[in-house]
């Protein structure tokens, strides 16, 4: 269309016309004379008002979604780092309370024994030389750690120490073959030497071959010249196997060690060793054997009197619940006489000899007072 005076007379025109609609429809209000054709208007363009909208909406719904897809991403965001978090504290108050039960065993090992202690935690398991079984624990000379320090743990006797850093230290664990540390048994306190096997039991060999050892007998440390590199007292372990001594001049028994070198993580270093060797002092107690239950032996009689050990009638069989026990109540044996009004004495089947007996002389006796 060309722009001549004519279009733009004819474009005035419209915008006052539908200026002047606007004024009728807004001035008429719910009775507005554009009502009808508002309404037709509807009939007519709603199918494609709503045909274009169901082009469009995906389209703006997408624009929307991205545009509010920041605001969803920083909320998950936020939720993830709280579940973390509260993940987290809940394994942290796992391993708190674990290491609370780990220190307070040890802290009453270390009275029990009277050691001076120093707490050590595991930072490293294995050390760079060789295949050894160490641990590195995070404390050093700058804390007091000398060389062939005891190290124990709630359990018992872990190692000694073999290097020592500014920081840190080495522990050679008891279980490593080249471990070696004096033993003493309880009560019998026979002597021996146990010497590590790796993930199997300890080997010990007592200096006497005919030393009487059991399964479940229990070993402390020995104790070395001036404390070092082990303290007396410390638990070993308890013997699960024993070796026939075969006349050897030594004899040969297997320790389960108290403590789980696999699962290591505080200990405990003897800065200072007892005044006194503890002995047996520092082993736990051996669980109380369970009291044996007492039994009863009740004999059924002939007349179905139900008699006790001691002889003491407890029941009939014959009689009905509720009612007292028939028979002898006096503890003697069944068959028992007893005298009836003529002053007869009669009795069971096993007295008879001596119910006609008691007879005779009961009637004798009934004559001279009738005499």
């Amino acid at each position: 269309m060309r722009d001549t005076r004519e279009s733009r007379l004819l474009l005035v025109l419209l915008i006052a016309i539908a200026f002047a609609l606007i004024t009728v429809d807004i001035r008429g209000g719910e009775e507005s004379p554009v009502d009808g054709a508002r309404q037709a208007a509807a009939t007519v363009f709603g199918p494609v008002e709503n045909g274009v909208a169901a082009a469009v909406d995906p389209v703006g719904n997408a624009i929307g979604a991205v545009r509010d897809s920041g605001d969803r991403h920083d909320r998950i965001a936020a939720l993830e780092r709280e579940n973390a978090a509260l993940k987290a504290r809940l394994g942290s108050d796992d391993r708190n309370n674990s290491r609370v039960r780990q220190l307070d065993a040890m802290m009453k090992n270390a009275g029990a024994g009277q050691y001076g202690i120093k707490g050590a935690e595991v930072i490293a398991i294995g050390a760079a030389q060789g295949f050894s079984w160490t641990i590195t624990i995070d404390v050093g000379s700058n804390d007091g750690i000398k060389r062939d320090m005891t190290v124990l743990n709630g359990q018992g006797l872990v190692g000694r120490v073999t290097t020592v850093g500014p920081d840190t230290a080495t522990v050679l664990l008891a279980n490593d073959p080249d471990f070696t540390v004096g033993t003493r048994m309880e009560k019998t306190d026979e002597l021996g030497f146990a010497t590590g096997q790796g993930s199997r039991p300890l080997s010990v060999q007592f200096l006497n071959g005919k030393a009487k050892v059991k399964k479940g007998d229990r070993l402390v440390t020995f104790g070395s010249s001036k404390d070092k590199p082990f303290v007396p007292g410390v638990p070993v372990g308890e013997v699960v196997r024993v070796d026939p001594s075969g006349g050897d001049l030594t004899r040969t028994v297997y320790v389960k060690p108290y403590v789980g070198f696999t699962k290591l993580d505080i200990v405990g270093i003897v800065v200072q060793a007892p005044r006194e060797d503890p002995r047996d002092m520092v082993l736990p107690k051996k669980p109380e054997k369970p009291k044996p239950t007492p039994t009863v032996t009740v004999t059924l009689q002939p007349n179905g009197d139900l008699v006790d050990g001691g002889g003491k009638v407890v029941g009939n069989i014959h009689e009905k619940p509720g009612t007292k026990p028939t028979g002898n109540t006096t503890g003697e044996p069944a068959g028992n006489s007893t005298r009836n009004p003529a002053g007869n004495s009669t009795g069971n089947a096993d007295n008879a000899a001596d119910s006609g007996n008691a007879a005779d002389s009961d009637n004798a006796a009934n004559d001279q007072e009738q005499g």
